[in-house]
């Protein structure tokens, strides 16, 4: 037997965040980054709470390391909140996520109410029991799991992505395509989360060169925003893939950001995993005959499915040639001698990551230094 559920409450659509002012009354806790109080994103949020009512924490940086998660822990202590709430992309909701089960478990602190913002349509951190911490001293970013870190509440007001530069739609757009077709071919994946990833994977192919192209396209926006949610859902429910287990390395020992990451690994971990070569087309593999319904989907052609999976890597591969994202780690300024110094951590890492144990097909330290080789450039 199987559950089908979503804990979350998703708010969306122009207005959402107007659901804040339901918060009168309660101590709430911001977690967010210096670029959200610098640029005046914040006020959308603080002018929706009462005076006094609220703390902000603003020192998320990127991979956010464990250092960082501590003194949140002890600022949250000291000024106990009822509602923890988190403003920005991966990061913050990540470091919000740690933040709050911690203090919890530390301070003895009851159960609070989890609202995520997020501003970048990417990671889908707001409907996921995922974060991810880093040790930046061993190079080593740790995936935490736990239904405690799920939000409560989800907040998808597109007016907050509306001025996101176009190199960050098109990295976190391409996370959002990661995760659906990592989703996709999961071998936990069941019929509830391939719908939720089909219409994500269909969104993402319609709206994301659209929103890359012009921050006034509130149409695109908003879609991309849903479907950064709805891709979250599915890998929520069954999880990812070597994908994922390489990007977490990747970014752990070479500092590239992390969609741009999983955009790179994407052409050549979808041809690894659909085993095409050489193979009898009677006798595909599940992933390859999945690969080729979302090639379908998305509306491309082929004659059979080595042709319609073969055609889906294309169109991804120009789809970030469209957006001007790097297709090799050289033309992300990472040098072979650099790639070769960590290339072993990296294979080693990734065998061990949770998400391999849902990719479709096994992996050999030899298989993902071979796909290193083929992102490296």
């Amino acid at each position: 037997m199987e559950t089908f559920e979503i804990t979350t409450q998703i708010k969306f659509g122009k207005g959402a965040l107007g659901y804040l002012t339901s918060l009168h009354g309660q101590r709430v806790f911001i977690v967010t980054d210096p670029f959200m109080v610098k640029s005046g994103m914040i006020n959308k949020v603080i002018d929706k709470l009462e005076a006094g009512s609220f703390e902000v924490f603003s020192e998320v940086v990127p991979d956010p390391p464990m250092e960082l998660v501590t003194k949140g822990v002890e600022a949250v202590i000291a000024f106990k909140p009822n509602t923890m709430l988190a403003l920005g992309g991966g990061s913050s909701i990540d470091a919000a996520k740690a933040i709050m089960d911690f203090s919890k478990k530390i301070g003895g602190l009851k159960d609070m109410t989890f609202i995520a913002i997020p501003t970048t349509s990417g990671t889908g951190s707001e409907v996921t029991s995922f974060a991810v911490i880093t040790d930046h001293e061993k190079g080593v970013k740790y995936p935490l799991v736990s239904n405690s870190l799920l939000p409560d509440i989800a907040i998808l007001e597109p007016e907050l992505v509306k001025s996101v530069p176009p190199d960050i739609v098109a990295d976190t757009g391409m996370d959002v395509l990661t995760h659906a077709i990592e989703a996709y071919v999961s071998t936990a994946a069941t019929d509830f989360s391939d719908a939720l990833a089909e219409k994500a994977v269909e969104l993402v192919f319609e709206y994301l060169k659209r929103s890359y192209e012009s921050s006034e396209d509130m149409e695109a926006k908003e879609k991309m925003h849903n479907a950064s949610c709805l891709a979250g859902i599915a890998f929520n429910l069954a999880s990812l893939g070597i994908n994922h287990a390489i990007a977490h390395n990747i970014g752990g020992k070479l500092h590239i950001p992390h969609g741009r990451t999983n955009a790179l690994l994407l052409p050549y971990v979808i041809e690894f995993n659909a085993d095409i070569e050489g193979f009898n087309p009677t006798h595909y593999t599940k992933a390859a005959t999945k690969y080729a319904q979302l090639a379908k989907l998305v509306g491309l052609q082929g004659a059979h499915t080595r042709a319609l999976v073969k055609n889906l890597v294309h169109e991804i591969i120009k789809m970030q040639k469209e957006m001007k994202m790097p297709v090799t780690l050289k033309a992300c300024h990472i040098t072979q001698e650099a790639v070769n110094e960590v290339k072993q951590d990296i294979a080693k890492g990734a065998l061990e990551d949770a998400c391999m144990l849902t990719n479709p097909r096994t992996a050999t330290t030899g298989d993902v230094l071979e796909i290193l080789h083929q992102i490296t450039g």
